[in-house]
């Protein structure tokens, strides 16, 4: 995920009471109503500036599907159909992850980037924007104030970063209307299902992406027999869902910043930032601690702000999973510091990317546009109530994780969202899907990939070793071949995979993007 500003998101008409009571059976998958289900898609061109063979079509599903007969939104919904009718298997819906990222055109990146004809031949490619987002009936909060989330914990400002998260709670909760409580991972998995029935088909395929791993796993839990051909990649482990999610970015970035040090000490002539990993340490914390005093100034033509040492954490946490280039971008910074010119051959515009924590190889991340993005996290799951919960905790891992413990762990919108509807998917059923992981995934990393392995029972998993990167498949890194042999043939791997990149087979930074 670039470093987006964590803020929330929403809007329909009506407002929401607090009052609202937890369904009747909060497991129960409730199947769309008879009228849903006879919907025929009116399937036209996208747009004018697209490809005649994108078609879209707009489908209307429940806002609540315990209450088939209330509410209903709009699903935006887009397909290429298979170059093969006479190999065609039936349909492979695709997310490219957030929550909060729109899909629509999610059948014609994989089509140009990855998916090899004998798949294409095969299925269907189906898009969609999640409800919510995009051309879904979209909703926004309609925020006022600083929604920027990811802030390091001090007791002297807390109280304000406090009364900061309670107010964009209120406000979703003010101007969201009656959608805010069903934007989340489990009605996106039911109208994944209605899609499904209404193009008739008996099961569905899935490519996930980041966010979209957990919405696939929710959906092969939600409805086991209509789950076929599904791949995972860059997996989010369900046991984190959601706060733990953004703790395994300190725990996660600890061992990343230590393999950065190594890398760039033996580099010493080249990077010249110390001549031991400890040496190289030292040098990061020092310029920490000197912007913390004394914030950096650097030229407003790439960066117009003052930098301070909690800039240089925030930004660190995920560029550091890439140790070249992110040498490269803090050798550039320590010069801006010291008034020194730039190092000869770097190019200036990186530093800004560097502090703006634009992490190169993430189309998406596991965080959408921030108007769709807190009402699936508080939406899903249930977070602490307290605030000196937060507090305690984000003292605690700052000590531990100093990286970015006390960022991740600080007081969010959730602490003051109403309560879930449901509680979140167990799972434990089992579900034969494909799980791919860059070893050295900054969003979601290999301890969340493992996560989601170890929680989906008969699930087989490709380790990219040495993988750098936010997604490893539209990369065409070597989990590639296994991926596309089990789309094509529904064989997974008879046991576990480790893979290697081939030396200069795939960027450093996969710009995973069209």
């Amino acid at each position: 995920m670039r470093r987006k500003r964590l803020a929330p998101l929403l809007a329909t008409a009506g407002l929401i009471a607090t009052s609202l009571p937890l369904l009747a059976v909060t497991q129960a998958t409730a199947a769309p109503a008879g009228r849903y289900l006879d919907q025929k898609p009116e399937w036209q061109r996208c747009s004018p500036d697209q490809p005649e063979s994108l078609e879209c079509a707009t489908l209307k599903v429940p806002l609540d599907y315990q209450r088939p007969d209330g509410p209903t939104i709009d699903l935006a919904i887009s397909r290429i159909k298979s170059t093969d009718p006479a190999k065609r298997r039936g349909v492979l819906l695709i997310n490219p992850g957030g929550p909060g990222a729109p899909g629509l055109d999610w059948p014609l990146i994989n089509t140009k980037n990855s998916l090899p004809k004998d798949v294409r031949d095969q299925y269907d490619l189906i898009g969609f924007d999640p409800r919510g987002v995009g051309k879904s009936s979209p909703i926004s909060c309609e925020l006022t104030g600083d929604n920027d989330f990811e802030q390091p914990y001090r007791p002297e400002t807390f109280d304000s970063d406090v009364a900061r998260a309670k107010t964009v709670a209120d406000e979703c909760r003010e101007n969201a209307g009656e959608a805010l409580p069903y934007i989340t991972t489990r009605n996106t998995a039911r109208d994944m299902d209605t899609i499904r029935e209404v193009l008739g088909e008996k099961k569905i395929s899935y490519m996930g992406f980041s966010y979209g791993t957990y919405l696939g796993a929710v959906y092969s839990q939600m409805f086991p027999k209509q789950t076929d051909r599904f791949v995972l990649d860059s997996g989010v482990d369900p046991g984190r869902v959601w706060r733990g999610m953004q703790q395994v970015w300190a725990t996660e970035s600890e061992p990343a910043f230590t393999r950065w040090t190594k890398w760039a000490a033996e580099r010493n002539a080249e990077c010249g930032l110390g001549d031991s990993p400890k040496a190289v340490s030292d040098t990061f914390w020092a310029l920490v601690a000197r912007a913390d005093k004394e914030p950096i100034k650097i030229d407003s033509r790439y960066w117009p702000a003052e930098t301070t040492g909690d800039d240089i954490r925030r930004a660190t946490r995920g560029q550091v999973f890439y140790p070249s280039s992110f040498s490269e971008m803090f050798a550039m910074l320590k010069a801006a510091a010291e008034g020194k010119p730039m190092p000869a051959g770097t190019d200036p515009a990186k530093l800004k990317k560097l502090l703006d924590g634009d992490t190169a190889g993430d189309p998406t991340g596991w965080g959408g546009e921030d108007e769709q993005f807190w009402p699936v996290l508080c939406g899903d799951a249930a977070w602490p109530d307290s605030p000196e919960q937060y507090a305690k905790d984000a003292a605690r891992d700052k000590k531990a994780y100093p990286l970015y413990g006390d960022i991740a762990s600080n007081i969010k919108p959730c602490a003051f969202w109403d309560k879930p509807l449901e509680a979140p998917t167990p799972m434990n059923k089992e579900a034969k899907v494909l799980i791919l992981q860059n070893e050295w995934d900054s969003q979601t990393p290999l301890a969340s990939g493992q996560g989601l392995h170890r929680a989906l029972k008969g699930s087989r998993m490709v380790t990219v070793a040495g993988g750098e990167g936010h997604l490893a498949y539209l990369g065409g890194s070597c989990a590639n071949a296994p991926a596309n042999t089990y789309l094509a043939t529904g064989r997974l791997p008879d046991e576990d995979m480790t893979c290697t990149n081939p030396a200069g087979g795939t960027s450093e930074h996969q710009e995973n993007t069209p």
